[in-house]
């Protein structure tokens, strides 16, 4: 096997080891969403219920609160893998092969935000982490607020 031979069979690896980790990417946000929607229908459907001392809607928020918080680290770290170690290694790779796709892709994907100021899915999915986090801890405050205000706090 020669060594452009070789060069392309790690490229072509290493590519697909990229798309299979932006597959997992996406298939962990898609749980993400879904047990965070889940869970919002559930504070709002568990109104007047309890566990205890707990107000069930206080409890589904603050387990809200902590999947937020995970989902958007897991987002950023997925990002910034997928940014470091597959782009930088792919694009390192490609300065051996005559033609070079992820560069390209890499430079146009950079126009284009430049240009357009434009969201990158990612970022859509951190804000709506974002939202969904305040959102429960608005519910989560709702909760406590009279709680404390019973207490003479």
């Amino acid at each position: 096997m020669t060594n452009e031979n070789l060069i392309l069979e790690q490229y072509k690896l290493y590519s697909e080891a990229k798309e299979r980790f932006i597959d997992r990417t996406f298939k962990t946000n898609k749980f993400y969403m879904t047990f965070v929607i889940v869970l919002m229908l559930i504070s709002f459907l568990s109104k007047g219920l309890a566990f205890g001392r707990m107000t069930a809607p206080a409890l589904f928020s603050l387990i809200g609160i902590i999947c937020c918080s995970l989902w958007w680290l897991n987002i950023d770290s997925y990002s910034c893998l997928i940014k470091i170690k597959f782009s930088k290694v792919l694009e390192e790779i490609e300065k051996e092969l005559p033609f070079q796709p992820y560069a390209m892709e890499y430079k146009a994907l950079k126009d284009f935000r430049n240009n357009k100021k434009g969201f990158v899915f990612s970022d859509i999915q951190k804000v709506f982490a974002v939202f969904c986090f305040l959102a429960f801890f608005v519910i989560l405050m709702i909760e406590i607020i009279p709680k404390c205000s019973n207490c003479g706090l």
